[in-house]
């Protein structure tokens, strides 16, 4: 029942579903819980992209047919998502561009990443993201639905908020936590290094979602995404190493919107020579 507890854990801490009275009482709190919960970051990513893709389905069920339906149901089904996990990841996105948009020493950029106001570097970033996504779910939609229906891009929304969740884990497990200390709200999330175990864990909450792309399209598609996670990846962590030497929870935040983003870009590429 243990890995049960650190599921609801992470449902608690990574979304807005509510885990309250007796089932928050049976699940407790700990750092060592806390800490295991983030493995179970791509089981998150299930709930978040099951309420993606069933938006998505009723914004096109109950959408006129019109150019601008792709737009606005990617527009629905990005607004449901910010709400059901609080803008959690897009809020780290844009500290992170704050603190590290300018050419600042790493201590001036931590205290930048932990202003509660949003810089200019960051309101860019963020538009520019945001925009990015519901440009790409639209074009998704728009050339994916008339050949094969509304089921595949569904299927494939889902699976991107899965497996972008799993980049986080891999720098949690590579560069250490630098946030300050005093104000950090992940500290006991990413104090420590992520180990293998908790790398696997995430990685068997992945296994389901690769499937199901193998099975929608060919392995070639699931091993283009992987490339695009990897190389995504790796270019963040490189960076943050040189920039800050190690990771605050932002960081985690910006690793999962740029591989969502890189997923989705990799996705359209795909298709476009598929068809």
């Amino acid at each position: 029942m243990q890995p049960l507890r650190h599921f609801l854990l992470a449902i608690q801490f990574f979304s807005r579903i509510p885990v309250t009275g007796r089932l928050a009482a049976w699940v407790g709190w700990s750092p060592e819980l806390q800490r295991a919960s983030a493995a179970h970051l791509p089981g998150v990513g299930w709930l978040v992209g099951l309420c993606a893709a069933a938006l998505l389905a009723l914004a096109l069920w109950l959408l006129p047919g019109s150019p601008w339906t792709p737009l606005l149901a990617a527009l629905i089904s990005t607004a449901g998502t910010l709400w059901l996990t609080g803008g959690f990841h897009e809020d780290g996105l844009a500290d992170v561009a704050d603190g590290l948009g300018g050419f600042v020493a790493p201590e001036r950029a931590l205290e930048i990443m932990k202003d509660s106001r949003l810089g200019a570097y960051g309101v860019m970033t963020l538009i520019m993201a945001l925009l990015t996504k519901v440009a790409l779910i639209a074009l998704l939609i728009s050339v994916m639905q008339p050949v094969w229906g509304m089921a595949p891009i569904l299927m494939l929304v889902c699976c991107i908020h899965v497996l972008s969740r799993y980049a986080p884990l891999v720098l949690m497990h590579k560069l250490p936590h630098i946030g300050l200390a005093a104000s950090s709200k992940t500290l006991h999330v990413a104090g420590k290094p992520l180990d293998w175990q908790g790398l696997l864990t995430g990685a068997l909450w992945c296994l389901p979602a690769l499937g199901l792309l193998a099975w929608f399209a060919h392995y070639s598609l699931v091993l283009s995404l992987l490339a695009a996670m990897l190389i995504t990846t790796w270019l963040l962590q490189r960076w943050l190493r040189q920039r800050l030497g190690g990771i605050t929870g932002d960081c985690l935040g910006a690793c999962q919107q740029l591989n969502e983003l890189a997923l989705l870009l990799c996705s359209a590429i795909y298709l476009r020579h598929l068809l």
